[in-house]
């Protein structure tokens, strides 16, 4: 089975201008719900810009297309910054973003694979979406589908044993399809994320586990691109990750500087100011 991997046709617009507008929207969302997960969408806006403007082949009308390259949010709870990808993307139109979280919207407040276009699992319980992807890396193989698995987790979902047994099970399967990509903001919901149960050495670890590790700054965009190619290009039939430090609510300082980021609390007169702070600082 041969599959044409075509990337979308986009506008020419810089990866920095994606991520802003991405941080954009997931702000304008959580002003609708006067609530939401807007630090970790702040955090990695510039990891789903790489994602969706550089790195991913997709068909923005077509958002079932089978040579397309599967995003997975096993991290659930970030589905306000993937729903600002999918609508930046031409996947989702942007009018849907006033129904954010409101009931019979296709943009409920954890992602759904049922209601949304461009959502390809239902990442609700953490720790499950290596484990799809890998079945999902093993049924492209079998169809000979070139399309990538990329998976984006959060470092909390390092404590689930489940992501460790998918781990095994992909480089066992030589799985050189399938790129993990884990949040490292170190924030969960009870705390520091390496105060819950540390991972580290968490490059050696997945190494040891057989992958190929790349440890990046996550808000670095020209850092990305180049780990997303060196991911993409890499010969060797094992599987990669890409683990991306990132600062949570990064681009709006005063939400930075809150103690508590993992649900940040926004007062109702602060979302217009942190769009201003955003407008004040839009990249070309």
């Amino acid at each position: 089975m041969t599959i044409q991997a075509t990337t979308a046709t986009l506008s020419n617009m810089s990866l920095a201008r994606r991520a802003w507008e991405i941080r954009r929207k997931a702000i304008r969302m959580g002003e609708v719900q006067g609530q939401g997960y807007v630090g970790q969408a702040l955090g990695i806006a510039d990891v789903l810009s790489v994602s969706y403007f550089h790195a991913l082949a997709y068909r923005p009308g077509e958002p079932e297309w089978e040579g397309r390259d599967r995003f997975l949010l096993s991290v659930g709870h970030y589905a306000i910054a993937l729903y600002s990808a999918l609508i930046e993307a031409g996947i989702l139109p942007e009018q849907e973003l006033e129904t954010y979280g409101t009931d019979d919207s296709r943009l409920p407040m954890s992602g759904m694979a049922a209601y949304t276009p461009g959502m390809e699992i239902t990442g609700g319980s953490l720790g499950q979406g290596l484990g799809i992807g890998v079945g999902m890396a093993l049924g492209l193989k079998a169809k000979k589908n070139p399309a990538f698995i990329y998976n984006l987790m959060s470092d909390g979902e390092l404590g689930e044993g489940s992501t460790w047994e998918a781990a095994m099970s992909a480089a066992h399967h030589k799985l050189d399809n399938l790129i993990c990509i884990v949040d490292f903001n170190d924030q969960q919901a009870d705390g520091k994320s390496t105060e819950m149960l540390c991972s580290e050495p968490l490059g050696d670890k997945w190494a040891s586990f057989g992958w190929h590790v790349q440890r990046v700054d996550g808000n670095d965009i020209a850092a990305l691109v180049a780990a997303f190619d060196n991911a993409r290009d890499l010969k060797e039939a094992k599987p990669r990750v890409i683990i991306c430090d990132t600062v949570m609510c990064k681009g709006v300082p005063f939400l930075e500087e809150r103690e508590i980021t993992h649900f940040v609390r926004v007062e109702a007169d602060e979302w217009q100011k942190a769009l201003a702070v955003l407008d004040a600082n839009r990249p070309e």
